[in-house]
């Protein structure tokens, strides 16, 4: 059974940095993606970014290109998502979900397993 854990979040002022990790078991095939999803107070869970597992290659929401970045350790099975230059309307519980083909896309319904979230905090 796959299992994602994300860790990382907290609180930080406007302007910081953040590293979030997801850390996943459980997967025995490598064509899948990993994506980054937030979900803000009283909004629906949105696309951050993606990864692919095998190659690398990565794909971000507009909202973030040029100030979050996602990485990958295959040796530790930790898919990572630096994120600099924080706003506070980055505030939210942010997910990390893999996909269930190679599709690294922003569309949830690609995304068959989820980590129970990790909470980031960006005061003004």
């Amino acid at each position: 059974q796959v299992q994602l854990v994300e860790s990382g979040g907290g609180r930080v002022q406007a302007g910081g940095s953040l590293r979030l990790s997801c850390t996943a078991s459980g997967r025995t095939v490598d064509d899948y993606a990993v994506g980054w999803f937030r979900q803000a107070p009283g909004k629906e869970r949105d696309f951050v970014g993606a990864i692919t597992w095998i190659g690398g290659g990565t794909y971000y929401a507009d909202s973030v290109k040029g100030r979050f970045t996602a990485s990958r350790d295959t040796a530790k099975n930790q898919v990572y998502l630096q994120m600099n230059k924080l706003k506070p309307e980055d505030t939210a519980v942010y997910y990390c979900a893999q996909t269930i083909g190679g599709h690294a896309g922003s569309d949830e319904s690609d995304y068959g397993y989820w980590g129970q979230g990790t909470q980031v905090i960006v005061a003004s």
